[in-house]
């Protein structure tokens, strides 16, 4: 190794400004070093600046700087990690930068003071410091499983050597231990690392190696880190990049395998053909460490204290075991039936062996490969012994033993032990489900593994009720990040293209479990926004191409995202109407100066939308059903609002309805029309910041809801006013008020108490992250049109006003809406008159939120909760505010004078879509599969709103800066790229360097987080979040306990319903990382699997939790004999009686055993509430039988 020079004097910088560079003593102790460039060329790249300046030493990072007007002034930053071993920057000779290929040109160089002290504080104690990066060298490393508690079973080991060193490092900015090692593949050396975040450790195990200088450490993960593999750095620059870190030479893997053209070629499955190492299964390592020197020693323990300080505690092992690697038989035995027909025999005897093996039956393999998948079960702990104990078994009971098993979520290491466990009748058996539902098994595919889940109820759509018989043939797939991690975010960068060729594998080689070989069948317009699709398992006479036929004839249309987009029309989730027949009636919209004021707006009849109210049992509070009604028809779609004029069991559709012709016609019913409370967020915040509205409204506003929150614990008035008005879109605050009613605030009942606590929690929640200021004078409705012509709509010339314009001249300009509640504050219909707010989320231009006028029309009362807009004008309010339509979208409409901004009805955006291209060619599966994964790598919708965020904060001009205003029209691209194929390049100016402290980023350096003092800011700090605690042990409701007397028969079978409930909420909970049933319940879920983002998971929740209650509520009225109050009633008693029991029983136990009462320790408590209104009417009953 080189010794480095020793100091000299100042020296004077190259350059026609030379100054001198006082010397930096201790410059060479530092992490890293920064040195400021001055005199490049505009056209300079990162690579020229790498390529000059890497053989001084190991560059971390390139910055090319610009000025105020984008563009480049001629400097950039170069930083060392670690400094160089010499000041090159101090030599006489001026610093040459290699320009061609026989070129160099001069520039000036300076260092860089420090940005910071480089050492990070103790979350314990801040006094205490440590190294921002700690690294120790490991000798070894062992890749493996956990055997049992006390023993790991190493299946790969890499071993350290001069030219393949193995990294321990502590990296304390980012709180996260990586880990680099080399391996050999195909004889050539590649260097890996994976990182494990803080916050998925919870224990190191320290093994007692025997020796004092020998260390072993064993790390055992629950799911897989993210495992990277780095490239040769000077391959990894983008030319048209101002930036470049040495984290852009890591690219994120997918498979560390000998056999790569295999792995690509192959179907996905649980068992990866021929891993070196098996970076999704493999997730416990052993690293051994030589700590003979003090200084070895000395970093142990810094390292040691430094993570017990994030509470991840170093456990030390007496006893623990490294048993050698094996193949797992369980393969073999299970898939003999399989293999055994086309395998070649040696003997008679293993030929009749084979041939007499029965399969498992295929519930039961996908079952056992759920446990597997999830490591609940290792395959190395099961025999054959086992398989051949589960293929004796009844398939029914065998799958109910695997599901308690995928229901406990916890390792099983001794499996046999499952067959003496009594799983009671039914305990994860099926009871019937509603006929508008199936039971659907899924998969989520990750860069590393794929994760097997046990089937769950979710509302049908249309495919999957007209094949009804081969629904168990279906697979709904997600693509995450990892195991509740959520979406692959897109990035401008190459570093996840592994990951994105295992998306296109998986779509083009299929997913297998057994002898099923799941192929791509298409996806759902909502479900691929989520990167999801549906696969099929073929059949010689059904196969998939057979299904996208069905669906329906799309062979005109010439680009692939509208393609797509029509084949997912068939995969909403819907609920069809069988109980009549309609005729359709067929008319023209409504079009002038280039748009279409009708688009996606049909009509049906009074009688027809009261048949299916009663159809769906949609709850009114009035006799008369929803005024409009979003559905699916054969090849149409849209909307269908109530028309006096339209016949009985008529349907109005428009041109703009009829998407593609289609073989199914039936009419399907996706939402209807309801009051929904109107919200504020951090976009319309920002564009009405932007607008006029002064910070103190809205903060005044926040702080008068956390204050009634905090009051409706204790009030239930105040309770009772807050659910009835902040209405969320599944109407569960609806609920909970009539519980309140009943009177189970009052007597302080558990579970009305733990309901107010997590809305509470919830609502806090999203006042924190969110801004979700409920504005009491709005509402979110959906839009529909004005059929009669009557209202005023948009011209043109309407001017920009001004806050000194008379409020006169405003209120001529505006265009005029009808808005009309179902229930107003006398409880009677209410018409909303006067200006008022009118948008649609997202809104991110200032042009989006628009002024308009309510006035009342006679003729349109018939319509109540929605927002009906004008037909005539020069252009569509609703195309104003943020593009949108009338096929389905919901409008906020806020008439609160407070909110009314200074300037009214700022110059809307042009929302005109991109030019699509035509393919050219017939359609093919591959292209469908190939713009999905274009999608996914290229989906900045995201990006582009947080960017747009941040600018918004940190730009003076807010959102009407130049930035946000650029940003805005990327994301209405970006919103458009589903339907238009045309993807919203997002550039690296429009990267944010700064980040405002309500963002919460905590991934980025901390110099890049500024205090925010804007009304975002202000609006974050004024809210603590509080978290949700169930309440066990305060009494229950004596008077249901007391209302009747009940046979042990009927609490016998109120308690096997029990167990069903329990085990498909704790299914739903597992399937998306839902912490409590009280989550799943009330649709509140504080916290989810990021799947999908908080707004669709809400509606996604809310379905799944009726389907739950429908299902186990049918299963009631069956035990029951009925579902009469009469009849209902003592079951209902029963059930909460036998709920009651279990955690009476369970609350003290805890109290002998002094151990906490967590969510996840206690038993289930809301199966009773299922019944919520006949508990409440037993409660109140004053006669007792």
């Amino acid at each position: 190794m080189r010794k480095r020079s020793p100091q000299k004097p100042p020296l004077r910088t190259n350059g026609p400004q030379a100054q001198v560079v006082r010397r930096d003593d201790d410059w060479t102790t530092r992490p890293e070093l920064r040195l400021r460039i001055l005199g490049l060329p505009s056209e300079i790249t990162t690579h020229t600046l790498w390529t000059s300046f890497s053989r001084h030493g190991a560059v971390s990072q390139i910055e090319i700087f610009e000025d105020s007007r984008g563009l480049r002034d001629g400097s950039a930053r170069i930083t060392f990690s670690p400094p160089p071993l010499e000041p090159f920057w101090q030599r006489i000779q001026p610093f040459r930068i290699r320009w061609g290929a026989a070129m160099s040109i001069p520039v000036q160089l300076s260092l860089e003071a420090p940005r910071r002290t480089y050492y990070h504080p103790s979350p314990v104690n801040p006094s205490i410091k440590y190294p921002e990066l700690m690294i120790l060298q490991a000798d070894s490393i062992d890749f493996g499983i956990m055997y049992d508690q006390n023993t790991m079973m190493s299946m790969h080991t890499v071993v350290a050597s001069p030219m393949g060193r193995i990294k321990f490092k502590q990296n304390m900015l980012h709180r996260e231990t990586v880990v680099e090692f080399r391996v050999d593949i195909n004889n050539r050396s590649e260097l890996f690392r994976f990182s494990i975040p803080f916050a998925h450790l919870n224990t190191i195990l320290r093994i007692d190696s025997g020796q004092s200088d020998k260390i072993e450490l064993v790390v055992s993960l629950p799911t897989p880190p993210h495992f990277f593999r780095k490239l040769e750095e000077r391959d990894t620059h983008d030319p048209k990049a101002r930036y470049w870190a040495e984290h852009d030479a890591w690219f994120r893997q997918t498979d560390i395998t000998d056999f790569p053209l295999q792995v690509r070629n192959a179907p996905i499955t649980i068992k990866k053909p021929g891993p070196i190492i098996d970076i999704g299964r493999w997730t416990t390592y052993r690293l051994k460490f030589d700590i003979s020197s003090s200084k070895a020693q000395y970093l142990f323990r810094q390292i040691g204290q430094a993570l017990r300080d994030y509470n991840i505690s170093i456990q030390e092992m007496t006893e623990f075991e490294i048993a050698s690697h094996r193949e797992p038989a369980v393969w073999k035995y299970i898939d003999q039936s399989i293999m055994a027909p086309h395998e070649p025999t040696s003997t008679l005897a293993d030929l009749f062996k084979d041939e007499s093996i029965p399969p498992l039956a295929f519930p039961v393999r996908y079952q056992l490969e759920v446990c597997i998948s999830h490591g609940y079960l290792s395959e190395h702990n099961l025999g054959q012994e086992f398989v051949r104990r589960l293929r004796e078994m009844d398939p029914t009971k065998a799958q109910d033993v695997l599901e308690y098993v995928a229901n406990q979520e916890k390792r099983i290491f001794a499996p046999m032990e499952l067959f003496d466990i009594k799983i009671i009748k039914g305990s994860a058996s099926r009871p019937p489900i509603p006929q508008y539902c199936a039971f659907i098994r899924s998969a989520t595919v990750t860069p590393s593994t794929v994760y097997f889940n046990t089937p769950t109820v979710e509302i049908s759509n249309r495919v999957i009720r007209y094949y009804a018989e081969h629904a168990d043939r279906f697979l709904r797939v997600r693509f995450t990040a990892e195991k509740d991690e959520g979406k692959i975010y897109s990035t401008d960068k190459d570093t996840m293209n592994e990951v994105f060729t295992r998306v296109k594998r998986a779509l083009r080689n299929g997913i297998k479990v057994g002898e099923r070989h799941y192929e791509f069948l298409a996806f759902g317009n909502s479900q691929f926004r989520e990167n999801g699709a549906y696969f099929y398992a073929s059949l010689p006479h059904l196969q998939a191409q057979q299904i996208r036929d069905w669906m329906g004839s799309f062979d005109e249309i010439p680009y692939v995202a509208q393609y797509a987009a029509r084949l997912g029309q068939c995969f909403s989730t819907t609920r069809a109407i069988i109980g009549t027949r309609t005729t359709i009636k067929e008319i023209e919209d409504e079009e002038h100066n280039g748009y279409v004021f009708t688009d996606g707006v049909g009509m049906l009849s009074p009688f027809l939308a009261q048949l299916i109210t009663h159809e769906l049992g949609i709850v009114r509070t009035s006799s008369e059903p929803p005024s409009i009604f979003q559905f699916r028809m054969g090849g149409c779609k849209g909307i269908l609002a109530v028309s006096p004029h339209s016949k009985l069991q008529e349907i109005t559709i428009r041109r703009s309805q009829y998407k593609f012709a289609a073989r199914h016609e039936g009419l399907e019913i996706i939402r209807w029309s309801q009051f929904a409370a109107s919200n504020l967020n951090r976009q319309i915040i920002v564009v009405l910041s932007a607008l006029g509205v002064p910070d103190e409204i809205f903060i005044e506003k926040q702080k008068a809801q956390l204050a009634d929150l905090t009051l409706a614990m204790i009030s239930e008035l105040k309770a009772l006013s807050m659910l009835q008005k902040d209405i969320d879109p599944n109407q569960m605050t609806l609920t909970l008020a009539e519980m309140i009613l009943d009177g189970f605030q009052k007597c302080q009942e558990p579970f009305m108490i733990s309901m107010l606590h997590l809305w509470r929690a919830w609502s806090i929640k999203y006042l924190k992250e969110k801004a979700r200021i409920t504005i009491e004078k709005g509402a979110f409705l959906l839009g529909c049109v004005d059929e009669t012509a009557t209202l005023k709509g948009h011209f043109n010339q309407t001017p920009v006003l001004q806050a000194h314009e008379s409020m006169e001249a405003k209120l001529k300009s505006l265009p005029e809406v009808f808005v009309q509640l179902s229930k107003g504050a006398n409880g009677k219909p209410k018409v909303i008159l006067g200006p008022m707010l009118l948008a649609r989320n997202p809104s991110l231009h200032p042009g989006d939120i628009r002024v308009v006028q309510g006035v009342d029309v006679r003729a349109l009362r018939h319509l109540k909760d929605a927002v009906v807009v004008p037909q005539t004008g020069d252009r569509p309010i609703v195309n104003m505010c943020s593009g949108g339509d009338l096929d389905g979208d919901d409008y906020l409409v806020i008439w609160d004078p407070e909110l009314l901004p200074r300037e009214w009805n700022h110059p809307p955006m042009d929302f005109t879509p991109a030019e699509k291209i035509p393919l050219g060619r017939q359609i093919l599966p591959d292209d469908l599969t190939s713009f999905f994964v274009e999608y996914m790598k290229n989906d900045n919708l995201s990006r582009i709103a947080v960017a747009h965020l941040a600018f918004a904060d940190f730009m003076e001009d807010g959102g009407k800066s130049t930035k946000c205003l650029k940003l805005a029209e990327l994301h209405s691209t970006a919103v458009d790229y589903t339907k238009s194929g045309v993807p919203a390049r997002m550039t690296r100016d429009l990267n944010p360097s700064k980040w405002p402290h309500f963002m919460e980023k905590k991934n980025k350096p901390r110099e890049s987080i500024y205090q925010s003092r804007k009304v975002l800011g202000k609006l974050f700090d004024q809210v603590e979040r509080v978290d949700f605690v169930p309440v066990f042990d305060v009494p229950f409701d004596t008077r249901i306990l007391n209302a009747y007397r009940i046979e042990s028969t009927m609490l016998e079978d109120a308690a096997v319903i029990k167990r069903q409930y329990d085990a498909a909420v704790r299914r739903i909970m597992a399937q998306h990382a839902i912490s409590t049933e009280f989550e799943v319940w009330s649709t509140f879920v504080m916290s989810h699997s990021k799947a999908s983002n908080d707004y669709k998971f809400h509606e996604e929740i809310g379905r799944i939790s009726m389907a739950l209650k429908d299902r186990f509520r049918a299963l009631c009225y069956e035990k029951a004999g009925g579902s009469s109050f009469e009849t209902l009633a003592p079951f209902a008693v029963a059930m909460y009686t036998i709920t009651v029991g279990e955690i009476s029983e369970a609350v003290a136990e805890a109290r002998a055993r002094k151990t906490s009462m967590t969510a996840d320790k206690m038993p289930m408590m809301s199966f009773p509430w299922l019944f919520h209104s006949v508990l409440g009417k037993i409660a109140n009953r004053t006669v007792v039988p």
